[in-house]
């Protein structure tokens, strides 16, 4: 990945915003990541989203088998990180919620 320039990944952002159903999304990131990959996301959205909702981190522990270190770190990206996680959780609630 030496030779990685911010470009290229702005180039995968870009191709992630083309995407325009769930079923293009899961064939692209299976293309792009291992299921173990795609697991490993998808843990960490079930984590940010049990927070959000105010979840213990023992019960998070019990439900998802992540760790408290794991889930301190989504925590902190939660409270302290670019602000994708809150932008995302209140996206969902509101098109739950006009639904």
């Amino acid at each position: 990945m030496k030779h990685l320039k911010q470009r290229d990944i702005d180039d995968l952002y870009a191709a992630i915003t083309r995407l325009e159903n769930l079923e293009e999304c899961r064939k692209f990131f299976r293309d792009l990541l291992t299921e173990t990959e795609i697991r490993e996301c998808a843990e960490r959205w079930k984590v940010a989203r049990m927070l959000w909702q105010g979840a213990p981190y023992t019960t998070i522990e019990q439900e998802t088998g992540m760790s408290s270190r794991t889930i301190a770190r989504v925590h902190k990206w939660l409270k302290q990180g670019k602000g994708g996680y809150i932008m995302m959780l209140r996206r969902l609630v509101v098109l739950k919620d006009s639904q």
